[in-house]
C-alpha cells in the first residue's frame, strides 16, 4: 500500500516545463503576451474616436512631411528660373494654411450642409472646366491644357475640384435612390451618374490630361461598387471605359512612349520619353536604407525632371531613404483604413458614398503616382495627394479630409466620446455618479 500510494502520488505532480527548443511550441508568457497586445490593440482600434485621430494626424503628417520634401526637392527648380530657393515652398505653405482652413471648416460642417452644396459645386466645376478651352483664359502646361490664369503667378486646375464635385454630387444622389429603393433597378443606378462623370471626363480629355481622367474613373467605378452594381453592369462600364482608355493610348505617341516605359533598364537618351522614369528609379535606388540626408539628393540638380511635382516620391526615397518611403506609405494606408471604417460603420447612405468616394480617389491617386516612379504602371502625371507640390490638387484634397473628419465626428459613439471630454461635461458625470443612491435607499 504504502508503494501504490507514492506512485499515485507521483503521478499527480505537474511534469517540468518543456524547453523553448527548436520543434518545441512557445513559452505560455510568449503566447500570453502576444494574445494581450493584440486584445490591446484590438480595443484601441475599436474605440469610437480611433478614426477621428488616425484621419486627422495621417494627413496633418502627411502635408508636414510633404512640405519639407517640397521644399527639399525644388531648391535649384526655383534658381534655375532665377527665383528664391524658397519660392515654390512658399507658394506650397500658403496654399496648406488656406487648406487647413478648408478642413477646419469641412470638419465643422453638419452632414446636410455637405449635401446642399453638392449641386452648385457641380455646377460651378463644369463651367470652370468648360472655362479653360476658351482661348486667352485656359493655359497650357506639359502639352494639357486644363488650367485656368488667375493672375500674377497664381493658376487654378479646375479637374482637381471636379473630383470633389463628383463625390458630393454622386454620393447625394445615390443616397436618394437608396432612400427610395431605386439602386434595384439598373436605370436608376447608371442615369444619371454615368452621364455626368462621362461629361467631366470629356471635359478633362480636352485638354489632353489623361491622368486626372483615370482618377475621376476610379471614382465612379468606386461609387458604383459601394452602391452595390451587379458583376455583369459593373464589368459593362469597365469593359466600356477600358476600350476608350485603350483608343486614347493608342492614337496618342507621347503616351504609348509612357506605356513602353514600364520597367525600363538601362540608360535612356535625354530626349527619350523614358529619361524621368529611368532616373527616378536611380534616384530611388541611391537612397538605400536612411537615404544621403535631407536636401543631399543629386537627381534633383537637373538629372529628374519635376521633382517636386510627379516625382516627390523619389527624391523622397534618395534622401530619406527605405525608412522614409516606407513611412509615408504607412501613412496612407492608415489614412485609407480608417477611411474604410468611417464609410463601414456608418448608417447614413449619403456618408458611406462620401467616405468611400473619398478613400478611392486618394488611394487611386497615391498608388498610381507611387507606381510610376517605382517603374510598375506608366507616367499618368497626377500628383501624390497632400504631398506633392500644386496648390489646386492640395486645395480640394484637404477639404475631402476634413469632410472625414466630420463623419468620423458625427458617429453617435464619436459624439459621446467628445461630449464626455469637455471638463464641464465629465465633471457633472462624474458628480452623478458619486451623488446617485441605490435604488432601495431613500
Amino acid at each position: 500500500m504504502p508503494a501504490e500510494k507514492s506512485s499515485a502520488v507521483r503521478s499527480r505532480r505537474p511534469a517540468p516545463p518543456r524547453s523553448a527548443g527548436r520543434g518545441s511550441p512557445a513559452p505560455r508568457t510568449l503566447r500570453g503576451g502576444v494574445r494581450r497586445l493584440y486584445e490591446q490593440a484590438r480595443r484601441a482600434w475599436d474605440r469610437p474616436l480611433t478614426a477621428y485621430y488616425v484621419i486627422l494626424g495621417s494627413s496633418l503628417l502627411i502635408t508636414v512631411l510633404g512640405l519639407v520634401m517640397v521644399y527639399s526637392a525644388s531648391m535649384i527648380q526655383a534658381l534655375n528660373i532665377d527665383k528664391s530657393s524658397t519660392y515654390f515652398f512658399g507658394k506650397q505653405f500658403v496654399a496648406a494654411v488656406i487648406g487647413g482652413a478648408l478642413m477646419l471648416i469641412a470638419s465643422r460642417m453638419p452632414v446636410k450642409l455637405h449635401r446642399a452644396l453638392a449641386y452648385p459645386m457641380l455646377m460651378i466645376t463644369v463651367f470652370l472646366m468648360a472655362l479653360v478651352q476658351v482661348p486667352g483664359i485656359g493655359l497650357s502646361r506639359g502639352g494639357n491644357q486644363n488650367w485656368l490664369y488667375l493672375g500674377g503667378p497664381f493658376q487654378l486646375q479646375p479637374s482637381e475640384f471636379g473630383k470633389l464635385a463628383l463625390i458630393l454630387w454622386g454620393a447625394d444622389l445615390l443616397a436618394r435612390k437608396q432612400d427610395k429603393r431605386l439602386l434595384t433597378q439598373w436605370k436608376h443606378m447608371l442615369v444619371p451618374l454615368v452621364p455626368v462623370a462621362f461629361m467631366l471626363l470629356g471635359l478633362i480629355m480636352l485638354g489632353g490630361d489623361m491622368g486626372t481622367a483615370i482618377i475621376l474613373t476610379a471614382i465612379l467605378f468606386g461609387l458604383l461598387w459601394l452602391a452595390g452594381a451587379p458583376t455583369r453592369l459593373f464589368a459593362g462600364v469597365l469593359g466600356f471605359a477600358a476600350v476608350i482608355a485603350f483608343l486614347l493610348i493608342w492614337t496618342s505617341p507621347n503616351r504609348m512612349s509612357r506605356l513602353s516605359c514600364m520597367g525600363i533598364i538601362g540608360e535612356p537618351d535625354p530626349d527619350d520619353g523614358c529619361w524621368q522614369a529611368a532616373h527616378g528609379i536611380y534616384a530611388l535606388a541611391s537612397g538605400g536604407w536612411f537615404g544621403s540626408g535631407l536636401g543631399a539628393s543629386v537627381e534633383k540638380w537637373g538629372q529628374l525632371p519635376e521633382p517636386h511635382t510627379d516625382f516627390i516620391f523619389a527624391i523622397t526615397g534618395e534622401e530619406l531613404g527605405l525608412a522614409g518611403t516606407l513611412s509615408v506609405l504607412a501613412l496612407f494606408a492608415a489614412l485609407g483604413y480608417a477611411g474604410i471604417r468611417v464609410a463601414g460603420r456608418t448608417e447614413d447612405p449619403f456618408v458611406r458614398y462620401a467616405a468611400g468616394g473619398v478613400t478611392t480617389w486618394i488611394m487611386a491617386q497615391a498608388v498610381i503616382n507611387i507606381g510610376a516612379v517605382l517603374g510598375l504602371l506608366p507616367i499618368a502625371g497626377v500628383p501624390l495627394p497632400l504631398f506633392s507640390y500644386g496648390g489646386s490638387a492640395l486645395l480640394p484634397t484637404m477639404f475631402a479630409v476634413g469632410l472625414m473628419i466630420a463623419f468620423a465626428r458625427n458617429d453617435p459613439a464619436a459624439k459621446a466620446a467628445l461630449a464626455m471630454r469637455r471638463p464641464g461635461v465629465r465633471w457633472k458625470t462624474m458628480r452623478r455618479r458619486v451623488t446617485k443612491r441605490p435604488s432601495g435607499e431613500r
